[in-house]
């Protein structure tokens, strides 16, 4: 498969990318993207929820009340969860929402996230860039010649690039990252992905298996 490569205005600069069929070509498993992004979005809970329970109460341990001839529930103290202000029975508690997944199923994921992607003619591949210095108005520059200024765009650097991701940092829409930080979550969130020149060789060098 064939990309024109672009440059920052937009145009093409009458080079093509060759990109992988192994990466961006091949026979989607849905499954896999589900437990993919199952994982991302379960490793963005922190688990730290936490309500006291009727031990952690501060308050007093006295009997509230004799035990017989009230003509009401008994009722030995004040902490206790059914009156207000007492602990809370079975709160939630601290947890680890961590899940493990095979790494093979992860790439597969990504794979048909980009597969998915390049069906829908939605990744371009752009020249390297970067700017002298971090400025939100070059980046949302580029997004506009690209066509991107209302779409949520995923950029994907060769490398780690600080003027480029600074200067992206305050667009809502967009986001940088570099090839080793591609997840399936990212990419199906994104309306369109941009790749970079230089994020080819290592963003499918990752993908690839052994056997491919």
């Amino acid at each position: 498969m064939k990309l024109a490569v672009l440059d920052i205005k937009g145009k093409e600069t009458g080079r093509e990318a060759e990109l992988s069929d192994a990466v961006f070509a091949i026979e989607p498993n849905e499954h896999a993207v589900y437990l993919d992004v199952k994982q991302y979005l379960a490793h963005q809970r922190q688990g730290t929820h936490k309500s006291k329970e009727r031990a952690e109460i501060a308050g007093s341990t006295r009997k509230i009340k004799k035990q017989k001839g009230t003509g009401t529930a008994r009722a030995g103290s004040i902490k206790s969860p059914i009156f207000r202000g007492g602990g809370r029975i079975f709160g939630p508690r601290p947890k680890d929402y961590s899940q493990k997944l095979n790494k093979n199923i992860k790439r597969l994921a990504r794979k048909t996230a980009l597969t998915l992607k390049s069906k829908e003619d939605a990744i371009l591949v752009v020249e390297d860039f970067s700017f002298d210095t971090p400025k939100t108005k070059d980046f949302a520059g580029v997004l506009k010649a690209l066509g991107l200024e209302n779409k949520k765009s995923l950029f994907v650097l060769g490398g780690l690039n600080n003027n480029v991701y600074l200067s992206s940092r305050n667009l809502k829409g967009s986001e940088v990252i570099t090839s080793s930080e591609i997840s399936t979550y990212k990419i199906l969130n994104a309306n369109n992905i941009v790749l970079m020149e230089g994020a080819l060789e290592g963003l499918e060098s990752n993908l690839k298996t052994k056997e491919a």
